[in-house]
Formats: structure tokens, C-alpha cells, sequence
């Protein structure tokens, strides 16, 4: 009988246990707030790791101290349901074996609720299987690599930049629609950046069109054997797939050996304020560079996304001079209050996941982004633009695609004015 009484009271016990974890919830489902990780009452931890140094910084560097801006004007105005976001900033160095250690230092030290915007092909790789295992969040990864829209494999992963292969789809139709006859090469980074962007390339103008391809590492700077390649093969249009600095190195080498081919670069290595900061008195190197974007122009002076991140930038980011990653940044952050906002006061790690599956947001972007269940890809199209008289702005329509066999179709809608206040609402 003493043993069946104990017994009794042994399965009570656990009942009382499993009732109060419950009630925690290990994602914060439950009703206590507190066990939501890096989010309370008043604030909402967010972390990211970012090249501040190393070979990637040029120009990336900026990326999150616009958010972190953005995020403050945010905050100033009463955040998001009354609480206010903390951004802490890592920098890896653009180095894999550095990205995984601050960001197991975010998660499991400063339990931070999400990582937000992690830049590069290789640091980010590296991370993946570890934030999703976690369950944390992992938006708007900082690159377009096809490996952040495997929202099986990844639930918990999301991608912003239009992807490699739609963006080398629209500079080949580009090419193919103005320089035919032309002959056209390729120099890209040696990773599923370059491997990516190649792949649209091809798509679109066929593997024996490209004349010569050639790759880099981040680790060596000297690209004056594979630009030499490019000259000896008689180039006419190079397409760069190159992060800013490679994009500088590359276009002054080409220089110095008296090699001048039309130039096409991605988006992530040609906004013309960062890398005429690098060339310096060879800026004018840069004239006449063709490339895509998908966010306002920093150089317009009409837009009035670009006329809200110039003003928040003067008040809130040093006046640091604006360019293109101060656009990209304050866009991050305007998606990632967006997203904030859809997913309710209530909120937890897997009601903010829910809440960017089910999309329709809109914002600065140019093209559509493509938010849902089955597609965590981000932006799905760019469009053209050009550096004439020291100035890069776009010409054309923008385009649509995606990155298997699909058309390249011209995308009509414009984006939303923003709001007065440039916080979006629910």
C-alpha cells in the first residue's frame, strides 16, 4: 500500500513538472514572455556578424551600423508594441571559422532572439545547420546564394539579396540584347557566388558563350594573373561576380595592363561611392560600368525612400557618407520591423517565422520579394544601372526572374511611397 501511495504521488509530481515547462515553453509559446530568448517587455535582442575588418569590409562595413540607425529611429518613435531593438554587432572579418564563433557567442551566451542579416556566401554557410538546428531565426541573410531558400532543409533561414543566378540572368539578357557579337568572359568569386552568378550567366547566353572564366579567393589580392587571362583572350565584356574590394582590384589592374573591356558587376560589389573610395584619383575608371540594383538609388535625389535613409542617416548614423550599403541597411531594417509588426504583439520565435511565410510585404525594393512557405529567397528581380559623369543611377525597366529556366520579364509595379514617419504599421 506505502508503495502504491508513492507512487501515486511520484506521477502527481510529474504531472505539476511537465505542466510548469509547458507553461515556459522552450520557444516562448507559453504565456511567460521572459522565456522568449533575447526578448522581454521593453526590448528585443537581435545579433549579426559583419566584416567591420578584413578583406570584405570595404563598403560592407557600413551595412550594419544603418541598420542599427534605422532600428534607433525606430526606437525613438516607441518601437515595435512598446518595445525596442538591440542590435549587437559582431565582426567575423569575412572569416568562416570567426562568423561561427560570434554567432554560437550571440545565441548561446546572449541568447539573442534572431540573427538578422549575416553577410557572405562563406561565413553564413557555416552557420546554417547550427542556427537551424537552434530554432533561431535566420533572416535576410546578407548575400544571394540559392542555399537560403531550402525552406525544407532550413525553416528557420531567409534570404533579402535578389539571388546570384536571377541577378546573372539580367545582365546576360542585357548583354545579349545590346553587345551581341561581343565576346563575353567571366570573373567571379570562388564559391557559390561566383558559381551562382555563372550559372544565370549561362542560362541565358549558353555555357560556349563564355570565352574565359576566371576565379579568386578572398585570401590572395593579387588578381593580375586571372586579369591578364581575361586580356590574353581577348575580352570585350567582362562579367564580375566580386565583392567591392575585388571589384576595385580588378578594374585598376585591368588598368595598369592596358586592358579596358565593358564592365558588368552584381549588385554586391558595384555601388560606385564605395569603390571610388577605393580607386581614389582612378575613379574615373569606373565610367561608363554597367551593374543591377534593387533598392533606391543612393545618388537620387527624387526617391523618397532615398530622401527618409539620407535624413535618418544625418541624425542618427555620424553622417556617415551615404552610399549604397547605407540603403541596403535601412532596407533590412525596414523589412525586419515589417516582419516585427506582422508577427504580433505576442511574440516568439516561430510566430515571426509563420509571419514572413505568409509575405505581402512591401517596401523600398524595386522588385517583388517572394516570401512564402515554400520560397524564403527574398528579391526576385533588379534592374539595370550605370556610372555616367561620376554618377550611378538606373536606365531601363526593372526585371523579373527566377533562377531556373524561367523568362526575364519586365516587372511594371513601383514601390509604395513610405510612410510619414518612415515606420511601417501593421
Amino acid at each position: 500500500m506505502h508503495r502504491i501511495a508513492h507512487r501515486a504521488f511520484a506521477i502527481a509530481a510529474c504531472a505539476v513538472l511537465v505542466t510548469a515547462l509547458a507553461a515556459c515553453g522552450g520557444d516562448g509559446a507559453g504565456p511567460d514572455r521572459a522565456a522568449v530568448p533575447g526578448v522581454t517587455d521593453t526590448e528585443i535582442l537581435v545579433g549579426t556578424h559583419m566584416p567591420l575588418t578584413g578583406p570584405a569590409s570595404a563598403g560592407y562595413s557600413k551595412i550594419a551600423p544603418a541598420t542599427k540607425a534605422y532600428f534607433d529611429h525606430v526606437n525613438a518613435n516607441g518601437g515595435v508594441y512598446g518595445r525596442k531593438i538591440n542590435y549587437k554587432i559582431m565582426d567575423d572579418g569575412y572569416n568562416p571559422a570567426t562568423t561561427q564563433q560570434v554567432v554560437r557567442e550571440l545565441v548561446l551566451q546572449d541568447k539573442v532572439f534572431a540573427i538578422l542579416n549575416g553577410l557572405g556566401t562563406p561565413p553564413h554557410s557555416g552557420v546554417l545547420d547550427f542556427l537551424n538546428t537552434s530554432r533561431v531565426p535566420d533572416l535576410f541573410v546578407a548575400s544571394g546564394s540559392r542555399a537560403w531558400n531550402a525552406p525544407d532543409r532550413y525553416p528557420y533561414t531567409f534570404g533579402f539579396n535578389t539571388d546570384y543566378t536571377v541577378e546573372g540572368k539580367i545582365l546576360a539578357t542585357y548583354v545579349r540584347n545590346n553587345l551581341a557579337g561581343q565576346k563575353v568572359c567571366f570573373f567571379g568569386q570562388d564559391d557559390d557566388f561566383g558559381q551562382d552568378s555563372l550559372a544565370g550567366v549561362e542560362q541565358v547566353l549558353g555555357a560556349t558563350a563564355v570565352a574565359v572564366k576566371q576565379t579568386y579567393v578572398t585570401s590572395n589580392t593579387n588578381v593580375a594573373p586571372q586579369i591578364g587571362e581575361l586580356k590574353a583572350g581577348g575580352c570585350q565584356v567582362v562579367v564580375l561576380a566580386t565583392v567591392p574590394g575585388f571589384t576595385a582590384l580588378s578594374i585598376g589592374t585591368a588598368a595598369r595592363i592596358g586592358f579596358a573591356p565593358t564592365w558588368l558587376v552584381s549588385g554586391v560589389g558595384g555601388d560606385y561611392t564605395t569603390l571610388a573610395a577605393q580607386l581614389g584619383d582612378a575613379k574615373g575608371l569606373l565610367e561608363g560600368m554597367l551593374g543591377v540594383n534593387y533598392l533606391p538609388s543612393a545618388a537620387a535625389t527624387d526617391d523618397p525612400w532615398t530622401t527618409l535613409f539620407r535624413k535618418i542617416n544625418d541624425e542618427r548614423n555620424g553622417g556617415a557618407a551615404f552610399d549604397g550599403n547605407i540603403v541596403y541597411g535601412m532596407s533590412v531594417g525596414y523589412l525586419f520591423v515589417q516582419a516585427l509588426l506582422a508577427a504580433g504583439e505576442d511574440l516568439t520565435r516561430q510566430g515571426l517565422i509563420d509571419a514572413i511565410e505568409r509575405g505581402g510585404f512591401k517596401g523600398p525594393g524595386l522588385a517583388p520579394l517572394r516570401f512564402a512557405k515554400d520560397n524564403h529567397s527574398g528579391y526576385g528581380g533588379m534592374r539595370m544601372i550605370k556610372v555616367e559623369q561620376g554618377k550611378q543611377d538606373y536606365f531601363g525597366p526593372t526585371y523579373e526572374t527566377d533562377s531556373g529556366g524561367g523568362p526575364v520579364n519586365e516587372y511594371p509595379e513601383a514601390p509604395p511611397a513610405p510612410p510619414a514617419n518612415g515606420i511601417p504599421s501593421v
